[in-house]
């Protein structure tokens, strides 16, 4: 079932999921989920009814309502990235309390605090945070692989301790020169400290236990979204998607060392570590259903060396800054988003429109071998000097002129819309002209399709000329803040 029957089925059983209540997103992104609700095969009941965020919504992609921390404070800043959940909480309480019916709240983390704003009668789509903290733990991280079966030659020599032993030591235990040392649920590079020396051993210190210390494994961060659906049997049907590249540290997108740069669909990959990947992907969804009965999406981190290894790095089992581009590669296959079926077996729903679960995965096997696909990159600020946006007409499709700066060709929402072999980019969640951006603030994400002609990257920490010329023309939308 592919195209526009499948994107009818799903929306229909989406709505009977959604038994009449209204969907609420708590995202960073006000605009999460847009892929979904805009761009080819829209799904009308994926835009929510209100969007609790960081960063202010934008026309085509706005929610019913929105509720954004930046929209009050006028101010985006690291702080605020981290800090933002505490802001809304107020304002957030006050628009649910407007709606007809309890919501059905859809986000990545179901802790006490969102459970706290669904009641009375809301419905948290997550699974149960106890279970996501023990699948997302980093020193339980090997002891997962082993029991879900995952092959010897896809795992890093690890060992976990609950206090740290000197850096020798740890040298010896794993059989590496370079340790890496995690702690903690956290990611986006923190949480990680990369050990050469006693200082960075200092560092790593610094971290609250328990820990996992793994040999340091020279290769390129990438990363796999994961889709398991209850088959109504016992079991549970694994469909993964085409892998991607993620860019990290790279210093022209004001993002440092281990932080998240931006993910990349369109380069090749090898056949047999795709391969592996995905068999690997498949056994830790069997696992999660048989051992805690979870289901849903989940995105699976691993390393791809220089000589075509692939070794497992880290679980997220949520939705995660991935989920709104990689559902591009389903709708360029007829399928509607994972994301949609995640948000129905979250509810006890039936998914009657996916496909055979062997034969999507054979596809993404096979174009993840191929060039083209869509990508993503995160331009941050650098320096030390707050900025405000000064040109440009908000989010949307851009195009470069002859002097290489950003002219807006038309308004949009999906990276499809954007086509970077004829020189167009997506600006997503630009902040408004009355925001104040302090360093290391998110300026806008850059989103994009290509047939395999524009590369994002040249390597996992290298942006490609394609890359600085936007991020160049992006820091030209802006200039130095009024103190």
């Amino acid at each position: 079932m592919v195209g526009t029957l499948a994107a009818e089925v799903a929306h229909g059983e989406l709505l009977a999921a959604l038994a009449g209540r209204p969907l609420v997103v708590i995202d960073r992104f006000c605009t999460a989920l847009r892929t979904g609700y805009t761009g080819p095969m829209p799904i009308e009941a994926l835009r929510p009814a209100l969007s609790i965020g960081c960063y202010a919504a934008w026309h085509p992609a706005l929610p019913g309502m929105a509720v954004s921390a930046e929209e009050h404070g006028r101010v985006r800043s690291v702080a605020e990235r981290r800090g933002w959940p505490r802001r809304v909480r107020h304002d957030a309480a006050r628009h649910l309390v407007k709606l007809d019916r309890p919501p059905v709240i859809l986000t990545s983390h179901a802790g006490a605090q969102l459970q706290e704003l669904a009641e009375p009668g809301g419905t948290v789509a997550a699974i149960d945070p106890g279970v996501r903290a023990t699948i997302e733990a980093r020193h339980l991280f090997d002891d997962l692989l082993r029991a879900a079966g995952v092959p010897a030659v896809a795992r890093v020599r690890c060992v976990p301790a609950e206090r740290l032993p000197s850096l020798a030591e740890l040298r010896k235990a794993v059989g590496s020169d370079r340790v890496v040392v995690q702690a903690g649920g956290t990611f986006g590079g923190r949480g990680t400290v990369v050990v050469s020396d006693d200082d960075d051993m200092a560092r790593a210190a610094r971290l609250l236990g328990p820990y996992r210390v793994a040999a340091y494994v020279d290769g390129w961060p990438c990363a796999v979204t994961v889709l398991s659906v209850p088959d109504g049997e016992g079991g549970v049907s694994v469909y993964v998607d085409r892998p991607s590249h993620v860019a990290t540290g790279v210093p022209e997108l004001g993002v440092g060392p281990l932080h998240n740069a931006g993910h990349d669909w369109s380069r090749p990959w090898p056949v047999p570590a795709a391969a592996l990947l995905m068999e690997c992907a498949e056994r830790i969804a069997v696992w999660g259903w048989r051992r805690y009965g979870v289901a849903g999406m989940f995105s699976l981190r691993a390393l791809l060396t220089p000589g075509e290894r692939v070794y497992l790095s880290a679980i997220r089992w949520r939705c995660d800054e991935s989920t709104e581009v990689s559902a591009a590669n389903q709708q360029a296959v007829g399928v509607p988003p994972f994301v949609l079926a995640h948000l129905v077996v979250m509810l006890g729903g039936r998914v009657s429109w996916l496909a055979d679960a062997q034969e999507f995965n054979q596809l993404s096997l096979m174009r993840a071998t191929q060039r083209g696909g869509p990508f993503s990159i995160r331009v941050r600020l650098g320096g030390d000097s707050p900025v405000r946006v000064v040109a440009g007409q908000g989010s949307g499709v851009y195009r470069l002129d002859s002097a290489g700066r950003p002219r807006l060709a038309r308004r949009a929402a999906h990276a499809s819309e954007a086509d970077a072999d004829q020189g167009e980019f997506l600006l997503a969640d630009l902040p408004g002209p009355d925001v104040i951006c302090r360093p290391g603030a998110d300026l806008a994400t850059v989103e994009a399709v290509t047939e395999g002609a524009t590369q994002p990257f040249h390597g996992p920490s290298s942006a490609s000329p394609f890359t600085r010329r936007v991020a160049a023309a992006v820091a030209d939308l802006f200039a130095p803040a009024d103190p």
